[in-house]
């Protein structure tokens, strides 16, 4: 928009259609007149003070998204403006008028707010959100959007869309929300009977003279409505769901903005109807099927929580806990373990009931005892009273039992007791329901027995291949660090490996197999052994290791063929230190941590083992003097990831070894590594075994 003002009174010269458009009027009937008569609702919005002041100062105002109020009664609108006024000056620097550039950004600010409203609205829909939260929420959206004060209603169609059903109407007076509840769907009943008969919007604009409010008109006046726009709810199949109303207090005609408003938000009623239909017709025929349902999510609960971990006990805990009082006041679970019965979990309402059963054990050779015949027998035993044998069933109140084994392979290895109390009773549905759950938990229980017992074969095996006690090193202090990836059940590919000469030489070892499981197993024992069996008989490391590529590339096929990255050498004590002879075969670069607490990269090129039947390698020769560090590592460490996947670095180990304190102990050294890694990773879980020797040179006094 622009217009050209003059004088104190700023007389309107000219002005571009798009200004006399946002006004209103033809042109011609515009111009030579104060802008204050010709739009006389700016004064009292504080539009003309601006401008007198603009004028008085010569000083440019800007503004930005002002509310203007633009017409008069049934013609008035809400706009938003982006406007300058700029002082015009003569030849002498004088201010002789205003001129007036802006932008109506109504529409993009009325759109901003429509997509905020309406984006809540269909989040609301979107988590299932109650019909008539939704429709309250809508309602009062749009009360808020509306230029003018503006009251909603939304009336919900009957199944066969002959009346009309009180949906939301937060403003709209109790008596009035009530009277029209109910109302008949027809030609002439009101404005919003005539547009759910007709599925088309009906515009009433003076209620007080409209024929369709006829007997409606007094129920209207005592509300104090006086306008109303009401726009039919569709289904998508064109079915009637409902009707949407806008009313005023005074009469009025609608604009574009206030119909786009209906449309919009009379769909978003649509989605949000249909949805509570389709979920009321789900939940029908939910209640049609609920007892099973109910069942298989107690068998579902009940199998998850099994699972949780793999801890027999546990699960015997849980299986206790999940039976009460689901299928019974009282439970106990009773296993056999080397002849003789242990009770693992009980349940019961109180602490006090659930110690005095804990507290019970039954006999397993005895014939009167329901645990005993079960696990004999293999078959569920039910009855309307008291177990026969010994127990305290007078202080718990016991009136009747159902006693379940618990199978593995076809033998009860356990049971599962319930005992009720009171009125309760076992029916078949029950009965079936529990024999269903001890399935499950029996399964549960042998897979946690299985885990058990393959973690310890993993620690058994992984502990054979690794020193089981560090041997004392004349002249130097030895620490390592092992931790492998995973829950345990896998044999890890990194090891380790410290042991004597006759001549008073060492041998040390450090590397990485390919692979995890078995195969890893196989090939670092492998390496190993072969190390330990060649070095008496062969001059130097470079030897030592050649055997060992030879023996990889002669393994079995079923032994695997993974490759090996190792770093072997041999040391001798000396007088001032510890004289170090190694070769490094594709492992990562050993580290040398000095007296003054430096910290070198120690390079000796070496390709890997069990790719080629020839190796190149470099051997190097290294002397640490006391309190001088060696430290050898696997990838494990230096590739840690923290949660955005980074990986810990050389740059990272290498700084954290430089920052211990002087004369670092080996064991000071292994935790300042450990500790720098787990800092980085934080909770991030590892991915690859981890593996840490250290040689440390001591003083000879």
């Amino acid at each position: 928009m622009f217009a050209s003002l003059a004088g104190p009174a700023h007389m309107l010269e000219h002005a571009n259609a798009a200004f006399f458009a946002a006004i209103g009027g033809p042109e011609p009937a515009r111009t030579g007149v104060p802008l204050g008569e010709l739009v006389p609702e700016l004064v009292e919005q504080g539009f003309i003070s601006v401008l007198d002041r603009v004028y008085r100062t010569g000083a440019v105002y800007t503004g930005r998204e002002a509310r203007v109020v633009l017409g008069e009664g049934t013609r008035a609108r809400e706009a938003f403006l982006d406007f300058t006024y700029e002082p015009r000056l003569d030849a002498g620097g004088n201010v002789v008028g205003v001129r007036v550039i802006g932008v109506e950004t109504t529409q993009v600010k009325q759109a901003q707010r429509l997509t905020a409203e309406h984006r809540v609205l269909l989040e609301q829909i979107a988590r299932q959100a109650p019909l008539p939260e939704v429709l309250d929420g809508m309602a009062r959206a749009i009360e808020d959007l509306a230029a003018e004060e503006v009251l909603v209603s939304v009336l919900l169609a009957d199944a066969d869309g002959r009346h009309l059903r009180h949906g939301a109407a937060p403003s709209l007076p109790g008596f009035y929300n009530e009277a029209i509840d109910g109302i008949a769907t027809g030609e002439g009943v009101g404005s919003c009977g005539t547009a759910a008969h007709r599925r088309l919007p009906v515009v009433v604009t003076d209620i007080a003279t409209d024929a369709f409010w006829e007997d409606f008109r007094d129920l209207a006046d005592k509300a104090g409505l006086a306008a109303c726009w009401s726009t039919p709810i569709l289904a998508r199949d064109g079915s009637l769901l409902g009707t949407f109303a806008m009313y005023h207090r005074v009469p009025r005609a609608p604009q574009e903005a206030d119909l786009a408003l209906a449309r919009v938000f009379a769909d978003t009623a649509a989605l949000a109807i249909e949805r509570h239909q389709a979920e009321q017709a789900r939940q029908a025929a939910e209640a049609r099927e609920k007892t099973a349902r109910d069942d298989l999510a107690f068998l579902l609960n009940a199998s998850t929580r099994l699972s949780f971990d793999l801890d027999a006990d546990q699960s015997f805990q849980r299986l206790a806990s999940s039976c009460v009082p689901r299928l019974a006041p009282l439970c106990a679970i009773d296993i056999l373990e080397g002849g003789r019965v242990r009770r693992v979990a009980t349940a019961a309402p109180t602490p006090d009931l659930q110690e005095l059963l804990a507290a019970h054990v039954p006999v397993y050779d005895a014939d009167d005892d329901a645990v005993a015949r079960v696990m004999a027998s293999d078959i569920s035993e039910i009855a309307r009273r008291t177990p026969t044998g010994p127990g305290p069933w007078h202080d718990l109140g016991v009136t009747g039992y159902l006693c379940i084994p618990l199978l593995d392979r076809g033998s009860a290895f356990g049971t599962v007791t319930l005992l009720s109390t009171g009125e309760h009773t076992f029916d078949g549905h029950t009965v079936a329901l529990a024999e269903e759950l001890a399935r499950r938990a029996a399964a549960a229980v042998r897979n946690a027995r299985q885990y058990t017992h393959r973690a310890a074969l993993a620690h058994d095996l992984q502990a054979g291949l690794l020193l089981p006690d560090l041997p004392r090193v004349p002249g130097a202090e030895v620490a390592t660090y092992y931790h492998p990836a995973g829950e345990g059940l896998d044999i890890g590919g990194d090891f380790y490996d410290v042991f004597p000469f006759e001549d008073g030489r060492w041998a040390f070892m450090l590397g990485d197999v390919c692979g995890r499981g078995a195969m890893a197993a196989t090939t670092t024992a492998l390496v190993r052994h072969t190390a330990r069996a060649v070095a008496p008989l062969v001059p130097d490391p470079q030897a030592v290791v050649e055997a060992v590529n030879r023996a990889l590339i002669n393994r079995p096929a079923g032994h695997g063929t993974g490759f090996v990255t190792l770093i072997y050498g041999q040391l001798i004590p000396t007088e001032d230190g510890l004289d170090i002879e190694f070769v490094r075969a594709g492992h990562g670069l050993p580290l040398h941590l000095d007296a003054d607490g430096m910290v070198h990269a120690v390079d000796a090129p070496g390709s890997l083992l069990g790719i080629s039947p020839h190796t190149s390698l470099t051997p190097r020769r290294l002397h640490l003097r006391p309190h001088e560090s060696l430290l050898l590592y696997t990838d494990g460490i230096t590739e840690a990831r923290r949660h955005d996947g980074e990986q810990f670095g050389e740059e990272r180990l290498t700084d954290a070894l430089a920052a211990t304190p002087p004369r670092p102990a080996a064991q000071h050294l292994i935790d300042t590594v450990t500790q720098a890694v787990h800092a980085f990773t934080g909770d991030t879980s590892i991915d690859d075994d981890q593996a840490i020797l250290i040689l440390t040179a001591t003083d000879p006094g």
